[in-house]
């Protein structure tokens, strides 16, 4: 069982930065370097909405219209952690967010937009944007 850790959550004004970290750990796999992770978000009375996908390699990366151009996901295999880069926040950020991953095989991110595909969830971190 993989439990993913997500952390970096806070308060912040509109126009700020923070940054997200997803880290795994588990009986049996305490790696994220065979899986494709991804951010998500939630906010308050809607559906879960992508953010962020990236390859096991990390050099695939797909964004979600909302956030395109002012979030960056990023991975550290060393540090085994995925990043969530987020910068000019607005108070539409506002939202759980949350790490998802699942092993693969491919270098791919095809069909990982959805987040039924992902077969590992964290727990979330609050990210509070005020204007």
């Amino acid at each position: 069982q993989v439990q993913l850790v997500e952390s970096g959550g806070g308060v912040v004004q509109a126009g700020g930065s923070l940054r997200l970290s997803c880290t795994a750990s588990g009986r049996t796999f305490s790696t994220l370097t065979n899986y494709v992770v991804g951010w998500f978000r939630q906010a308050p009375g809607e559906e879960r909405e992508f953010g962020a996908v990236i390859s096991r390699s990390g050099d695939i990366t797909e964004y979600g219209d909302s956030v395109k151009g002012r979030f960056t996901i990023s991975r550290d295999v060393a540090m085994n952690t995925v990043y969530l880069q987020m910068n000019s926040l607005k108070p539409e950020d506002t939202a759980v967010y949350y790490c998802a991953a699942s092993y693969v095989i491919e270098d791919s991110t095809v069909g990982f937009t959805f987040a039924r595909k992902y077969a590992h969830w964290g727990q979330g971190t609050r990210v509070i944007v005020s204007s």
